[in-house]
């Protein structure tokens, strides 16, 4: 049974027009299903997955950070980020220890392995981004971060207007 348009009946292989809304959820939706599938890749050829790479590339770029303060930069509750910082130490990839600076605090850094996955190799989540991106103008890069970043606040507080 093919798909019906309101009121019409719909032939073809491709769709009629979806409008902006309808389009830009679309193409979330095939950027989320392409992000798990390079994750599931990821995990079988580099041994982590797409979210714990994010991991290691941030606090790689900021040894000390808390897991605190990892989860507000990712967006997610701190129990959310939890998994994976245990999946990253029981690997040996990230350390914790006490904050010299406040012994009721950890801070993260990278072991000696988890150094070694903190670059951009081919086959990435990263990689594929440098190469999208890449040919774009720095105003289309600013305008499409904003447009995201919008999305994202919205959706983490609930708002719909």
């Amino acid at each position: 049974m093919r798909p019906q348009k309101r009121g019409a009946a719909w032939s073809g292989s491709t769709l009629p027009p979806l409008g902006e809304q309808l389009e830009f959820a679309r193409l979330l939706w095939a950027i989320d299903h392409g992000l798990q599938a390079r994750s599931k890749r990821m995990a079988a050829t580099l041994g982590v997955t797409g979210p714990q790479r994010l991991v290691i590339r941030i606090v790689g770029r900021f040894p000390g950070v808390s897991a605190g303060q990892l989860a507000e930069v990712l967006h997610v509750h701190p129990s959310t980020l939890t998994g994976v910082l245990r999946r990253l130490e029981r690997a040996r990839l990230l350390t914790r220890r006490r904050d010299p600076r406040d012994l009721r605090r950890a801070v993260l850094g990278l072991s000696a392995a988890g150094r070694r996955l903190d670059v951009v190799p081919d086959g990435t989540i990263e990689s594929v981004m440098r190469h999208a991106l890449g040919g774009l103008p720095r105003r289309k890069l600013r305008v499409t971060r904003d447009v995201l970043a919008s999305l994202a606040e919205r959706l983490a507080d609930g708002r719909s207007a």
